[in-house]
Formats: C-alpha cells, sequence, structure tokens
C-alpha cells in the first residue's frame, strides 16, 4: 500500500526503521558466522572439510526456511507478525550458540526464526512508494548500505570478544545485536510503516494466475536468474569459509609490531560497501543523465566478472606465495574488487525480485531470491570441501571461472529481461517519466 509518508534524508523515515532493524540482524548473523568455521575447527576439532559441509549446509538451511517462510507470511501471519516471530526465535538461537553442547539445535533454530524474518522485511520496502517512484529503484542500495553497516561491526565486535576473551562472548554479542533489531522495528513500525494489508488466504497459484496472463514468462525470468545467482553464490560465499581460511594461513598479518585478529578482514567487505555505494550511486546517476543506463542483466553480470577478477588477483598470490606469508595488503586490495562487484549484482537482483513481485506475493517472490543464497550455499560447502584437495592458487582459479560463467548465463538473460520489466512498468502504473525498473 503506497502512500506518502515523512522523510529523512529524501527517502521514507520507514526505510530507516527496515534497515536498522536489518543492521542488526545482519550484525547478529556476520558475528556468528566470522566465528563459526573457526570454532567448528579450533574448539569443537572438527575437520576442515567436514566444517565446510557444516558451514554450507547452515547458511543454505538459513536461506531454504525463507522459501516457506515467505508463504506463511504473504498468506496467513503477515509481514509484520513474521519479522516479530522470526527475530523473537532467531534471539532465542544465537543465545543458545553460547553453549557448546547446543551448537547443532542452535543453527537450526536461527535458520527457522530466519525463514520468516528474511522474506517479510525486505519486502516491506516498496509498501513505502508510490508505483512509478524513481526513489524506489535507488532504496534497495540504501537499504544495503545500512545493513552493511551490522556487518562491518560484526567481525571487529563479535570476532574479536570471540577470538581473545572466549567464543560464547562473540555469540553472546551475536544474540544481543539481534535484539536490539527486535526492539527497533516492535518500537519504530507502528509509527514508520504504512499499515499492511490483511494477508491474503488465497492460493498463491490463484493470485498468479489472475494478473499478466499467469505470469509464467515472469516466474521463467525469476528462475533464470536465481540459477545464474546460484552459480555466482558458489563463489561469493567462499569469502566467509575458505577466503577466511587463507586469511589465517595465507598471509602475514603482522602490522608494525601488532598481529590483526583474523576476523577483522572479515568487516572490511561491509565497510567497503558503506565508503564505495554514494560514489557508484553516482556514477550511475550521471550514466541516467547522459543517456547510458544500464539495465539490471548487464550490471549484474559486469558484478560476477569483476567478482572473478578478484579471484584471478588471489590465485596470482597464492601461486606467487605458496608456502604463505603474502603481505596482507592483498588481501584488502582482494576485497575492494570483490566489493565492487558485489554491489553491481547483489542489491540489484534483489530489487529486481521485490520490483517484479506479483501483488500479495511480495515475501513469496522474495524467498525465491533466497531460494537462490540457498542453493548457492550448498554449492559454496560442496566447492569448500576442495579446499585441501588442491593447490589455494588452482582453487582460486576454479572460483573465478565459477563466477565468469554466471556472469554469461545473466548476460543471456537480458533480452528477454528488457521486454518482460518494460511490461511490467506498464501494468503497475508507473507514469511515463519513470525510469527503467534495472535502473539506478
Amino acid at each position: 500500500m503506497s502512500q506518502d509518508l515523512p522523510t529523512w534524508f529524501g527517502q521514507p523515515r520507514g526505510l530507516t526503521i527496515l534497515f536498522l532493524t536489518e543492521m542488526w540482524e545482519i550484525f547478529s548473523y556476520y558475528g556468528m558466522r566470522a566465528l563459526l568455521v573457526y570454532y567448528m575447527t579450533k574448539e569443537l576439532l572438527i575437520g576442515q572439510g567436514s566444517s565446510s559441509l557444516i558451514y554450507g549446509a547452515y547458511t543454505a538451511s538459513a536461506y531454504f526456511t525463507p522459501i516457506i517462510g515467505g508463504i506463511i507470511a504473504d498468506r496467513y501471519l503477515g509481514k509484520r507478525r513474521s519479522v516479530i516471530l522470526g527475530a523473537s526465535i532467531m534471539t532465542a538461537g544465537h543465545f543458545m550458540m553460547t553453549m557448546p553442547a547446543l551448537f547443532f539445535p542452535a543453527l537450526a533454530t536461527i535458520a527457522i526464526g530466519n525463514g520468516l524474518f528474511l522474506p517479510s522485511l525486505p519486502s516491506q520496502i516498496t509498501t513505502l512508494y508510490r508505483p512509478g517512484d524513481p526513489r524506489l529503484a535507488r532504496a534497495y542500495n540504501v537499504y544495503y548500505v545500512g545493513i552493511n553497516i551490522g556487518g562491518f561491526l560484526a567481525p571487529l565486535i563479535c570476532g574479536t570478544l570471540g577470538e581473545i576473551y572466549g567464543w560464547h562472548y562473540g555469540f553472546g554479542a551475536a544474540g544481543i545485536g539481534m535484539l536490539l533489531g527486535l526492539v527497533i522495528y516492535v518500537v519504530g513500525g507502528p509509527r514508520y510503516l504504512p499499515a499492511e494489508e490483511p494477508p491474503a488466504r488465497s492460493a498463491p497459484a490463484t493470485a498468479v494466475r489472475t494478473q499478466h496472463g499467469g505470469h509464467g514468462r515472469l516466474w521463467l525470468l525469476l528462475l533464470g536468474v536465481g540459477l545464474a545467482v546460484t552459480v555466482f553464490r558458489g563463489a561469493y560465499e567462499q569469502m566467509g569459509n575458505t577466503v577466511a581460511l587463507w586469511a589465517d594461513v595465507g598471509i602475514d598479518r603482522h602490522a608494525a609490531s601488532a598481529l590483526i585478529p583474523m576476523t577483522w578482514f572479515q568487516s572490511l567487505n561491509p565497510l567497503l560497501v558503506i565508503l564505495m555505494t554514494p560514489a557508484l550511486l553516482a556514477h550511475w546517476r550521471r550514466r541516467s543523465a547522459a543517456g547510458r543506463s544500464d539495465t539490471a542483466m548487464p550490471r549484474m553480470a559486469l558484478g560476477a566478472f569483476i567478482v572473478a577478477l578478484a579471484y584471478l588477483l588471489l590465485a596470482a598470490v597464492s601461486a606467487a606465495s605458496p608456502a604463505g606469508g603474502a603481505s596482507w595488503l592483498w588481501l584488502v586490495v582482494f576485497f575492494i574488487v570483490f566489493t565492487l562487484g558485489e554491489l553491481h549484482i547483489l542489491p540489484t537482483g534483489l530489487g529486481l525480485f521485490a520490483r517484479l513481485a506479483p501483488k500479495g506475493l511480495g515475501a513469496t517472490t522474495l524467498a525465491a531470491w533466497f531460494l537462490a543464497v540457498f542453493s548457492g550455499s550448498l554449492a559454496a560447502g560442496a566447492l569448500g570441501a576442495l579446499w585441501t584437495h588442491m593447490p589455494h592458487s588452482i582453487f582460486f582459479g576454479l572460483l573465478a571461472v565459477v563466477a565468469i560463467v554466471s556472469g554469461v548465463f545473466l548476460l543471456a538473460l537480458d533480452r528477454p529481461a528488457r521486454r518482460i520489466e518494460a511490461a511490467h512498468v506498464v501494468e503497475s502504473g508507473a507514469p511515463g517519466g519513470a525510469p527503467h525498473p534495472g535502473v539506478v
């Protein structure tokens, strides 16, 4: 239900509530994730191969449950109740992580809560804007910056507490972060978010058939994008897995006389998201003003190719220093290139799925985006298990090939994506001067 709402910095105030809520959820997720592989290998004494598979299975499960949670939110609970219930369950799961005996039940609890929370929160962004509002295209990049503040703080706070003072302190800090996100949403949501329409209890398939001639081509497009993103995330998700392991053994982490904690490097990616996004948005606006706007598929494909370049850099550094000891500055350069690619593909894909969602199926359609995260996490876990079976340079080269394949796939979808997005603009009632949905 789009409407004119009070603004902060030119955007509806509800966007701030949503990204602050997600910021603390991301803080809890990345805080726990920064410690997870190290905790399993160093404290629980689980082998690297098994730890990689557990890591992949957990992240996959956390992004599989939104498929069910999205349907529950759209048809039964509504988005707001789903966010509150999901955040409450996740808070309990993070505090359970402080007890080693509850390790696996805690992972399952977090995944279940995430299923209700994850598709229901970002799908509320579109309710803040009228059809055709040019701010909507930029909202997902603004949202992405906000949540990455949590991703930046998480390894610094949770990672440092876990490494220096004990694992349970790091996991406990993650639980406190999730609790803060819940409080922000409960207090700020009723004031700054528009009233929610009652959930549509009719079958989703019926709702789909009544709009746009059945939406067959739309769902095929989203399926194709999801498959390409699945391949991409097989490489992308190594950031918290094998890249984190390489940070421990492949580089010299000494700066002056101090040793940089290995978890701190995982803060580089969200920090760079925060720093690079304003310049990137300004660049895209200049291109749009000059009549050279990017549509979604070429932009996402470029992101995949840039991430491939980042992994080729690690492959070269690993080949030059096969025994380890490479300068930690190379890892910083990797994260700069890696993050530039990420900013082209992930916020664009999230915004694409949200914008093209049929009426009444916002959370379900967002769940379809997270299905790609689920399958990509499984692929990442399987790829990560190869870490100890080949030289690091060959492994990083393999990840570059995986990213290139996803980019080629996305380029192949450009023509049908243009047609479907253009038709959606017309049918949604956007004014003639509204930007193309793929443009920021």
